[in-house]
């Protein structure tokens, strides 16, 4: 039996046949799978944590899978692509429900200061973050590849991440303040946008994380 290609995390949140069917449009001759199986997670080759829903039920959910363990084993040893909560999972702390994350990096998951939330106009901006924002590439990366620096992505979001080490940012973007989009060390890319609602742009980082061979 030929070895899965790409294992989609299902902690039985967000919108996982998206992101599978994302992948089998950029990719269609590779083994995708979404799956619960930490067995499966951990004979990938590549691991990709999408996600949407709140920090405490995710965190609940991995755990009462017994899903903990496979996926901090797959951010040290595989190309790993982690989406929205899939990147703030990554951090110590989040506001959003006082919970611990999985403390792979240091840092906090903050939600964005309704004091803060002005725009130059003096208008007040919507929390969550909803819609296509510009993404300013602060690292050069593979997944980068083909796409243009402040191309737009499509973000859904109340919290942001606050990583300790800026050299773990690999993208900002502008709401109202500069905040990370996108982090990267290693074999792990962690985004804060959606890139399987992201037209070409997300297609291509997905394309880019298949062919990525950090």
């Amino acid at each position: 039996m030929s070895r899965l290609q790409v294992a989609i995390v299902d902690y039985g949140m967000g919108n996982l046949r998206s992101v599978a069917n994302a992948f089998k449009a950029v990719a269609p001759s590779i083994s995708v799978a979404v799956t619960s199986d930490p067995e499966q997670i951990a004979q990938a080759e590549r691991v990709v944590f999408p996600g949407q829903g709140a920090m405490p039920d995710c965190i609940r959910e991995l755990d009462a899978r017994d899903l903990r363990q496979a996926v901090i084993m797959a951010t040290k040893q595989k190309p790993f692509l982690g989406i929205c909560i899939g990147l703030q999972m990554l951090f110590e702390h989040s506001e959003e429900g006082n919970v611990p994350g999985l403390g792979v990096y240091p840092g906090q998951v903050k939600r964005f200061p309704s004091e803060c939330m002005i725009d130059v106009n003096g208008a007040k901006l919507k929390v969550p973050h909803m819609g296509w924002s510009q993404v300013h590439q602060t690292q050069t990366h593979a997944l980068w590849a083909d796409i243009p620096d402040q191309a737009r992505f499509y973000y859904v979001h109340s919290y942001y991440v606050a990583p300790d080490e800026v050299g773990l940012t690999a993208a900002t973007t502008a709401y109202p303040f500069d905040f990370t989009g996108a982090i990267a060390r290693d074999n792990v890319f962690a985004v804060q946008f959606h890139p399987e609602k992201s037209a070409a742009a997300g297609l291509q980082l997905l394309d880019n994380f298949v062919n990525w061979k950090p």
